[in-house]
């Protein structure tokens, strides 16, 4: 049986999802990287790129350089990260307006909405390059973190707004968990690279304001979508439980990779509230959403506890092995190692393409495809499985 606890298990998994890209990740048509790929990693949809999967990449590929026992391919992550790098700030920023495009097609936009969502990976992005020494990106970092707090920031909320106009003249009234969960891991990242603690002040709010207060309002769990005033919006997207950033329905994904933010978050300033709730958190998804026939986590549920939709995400399994990971560190108790296993050994059946490489994107609950589409932009890059497997990579070689 795999050992999915083994260090060199974790590290060959990583590379192998890096060689699945390897072959056709450069775009020698438009610059920066490819972010559409079939199963077989053939690319489609070229020159189509998104603000999500370019930062994503370059999350990637920094860590690669960092993290990779192949020193012949040290030099070639970091170049990808670095051509990751140059795009960003070439196309996807846009000096006049002082925003990021959000989707551009052959170097053209085709919508700058400002998303904080965007903006968290652009620092997580940025707060990468600093740490594993690919750019001098630390000037962009503290623009970037300004931008972000002179737009987005609502002091008396502990919160970050969610999207505004091109102009920034309009901001929307919604108010969402997700873009201020990924601020939290962004700022996470951006306080290890620089050790400036106002990076770490701003995500313990994040934590304390959704883990805790808004978590309060709905019996503990974390719901999505809530007003201006912070009220649950409880039909926000009811009819569109599918929404690739604003589903409906409890997301047992964002319960626990919650919970792993909030373990991380304790690394630095740890506090009891922390475990617990991480605790909690994970064991309400894995107990409504585990799915007992067919295996894998279910992708969302009702308040009531029914599930609203049953697919399966590729994300969703590797956010909930790393927190399971952390748990087992953070508790002691057994329980969470072994459903660290039971995720990997579900994950590794279905999800990890073993002709290919990498991860398919989405699963049916019968564990069937529905495409051949591997990766999209916007959707997929692997980020998470990587980051996942990097993370309970540095748990389980402090625990040797």
């Amino acid at each position: 049986m795999t050992n999915f606890r083994s260090p060199n298990f974790l590290q060959a998994h990583v590379e192998s999802i890096l060689e699945f890209y390897r072959p056709n990740v450069r775009d020698h048509a438009f610059g920066g990287l490819n972010q559409n790929y079939l199963d077989d990693g053939s690319v489609f949809d070229i020159g189509k790129k998104h603000l999500v999967s370019t930062t994503r990449m370059i999350f990637n590929y920094g860590r690669a350089y960092k993290s990779t026992l192949d020193e012949s391919k040290r030099s070639e992550y970091k170049a990808l990260a670095e051509a990751g790098l140059e795009y960003l700030q070439r196309y996807h920023w846009d000096p006049e307006r002082r925003g990021y495009n959000w989707v551009l097609q052959d170097n053209r936009p085709v919508d700058q909405t400002n998303h904080c969502y965007g903006l968290a990976f652009v620092i997580l992005a940025y707060a990468t390059s600093i740490e594993t020494g690919v750019g001098d990106m630390r000037s962009q970092l503290y623009t970037t973190w300004e931008l972000l707090n002179e737009h987005f920031w609502q002091p008396e909320a502990g919160l970050y707004a969610d999207e505004a106009s091109p102009d920034w003249h309009v901001v929307s009234p919604y108010r969402g968990q997700n873009a201020n969960m990924h601020c939290c891991e962004a700022l996470l990242a951006a306080f290890s690279a620089t050790q400036d603690p106002v990076f770490l002040d701003r995500a313990y709010t994040l934590a304390k304001s959704v883990a805790v207060a808004l978590a309060d309002k709905a019996d503990g769990l974390i719901w999505e979508h809530f007003t201006k005033d912070l009220s649950i919006d409880w039909d926000y997207n009811r009819e569109d439980p599918k929404n690739l950033y604003r589903p409906w329905g409890f997301q047992p994904g964002h319960q626990t990779e919650w919970a792993k933010l909030l373990l991380l978050l304790h690394r630095e300033r740890p506090e009891p509230w922390m475990i617990e709730r991480a605790a909690n958190l994970f064991d309400r998804a894995l107990e409504i959403c585990w799915d007992r026939e067919y295996g894998g986590i279910l992708y969302g549920h009702a308040p009531d506890g029914s599930i609203c939709d049953d697919d399966k995400y590729f994300w969703v399994q590797a956010e909930s092995f790393a927190a399971a990971a952390l748990l087992a560190e953070a508790t002691g108790e057994t329980q969470y190692w072994q459903w660290y296993d039971k995720i990997w050994e579900y994950s590794w059946a279905h999800f990890v393409d073993h002709e290919f490489g990498a991860w398919y994107r989405l699963l049916d609950r019968h564990n069937r495809k529905y495409s051949d589409q591997k990766s999209i932009a916007g959707g997929k890059c692997d980020y998470h499985t990587l980051g996942a497997c990097w993370e309970v990579l540095r748990l389980v070689n402090k625990m040797r």
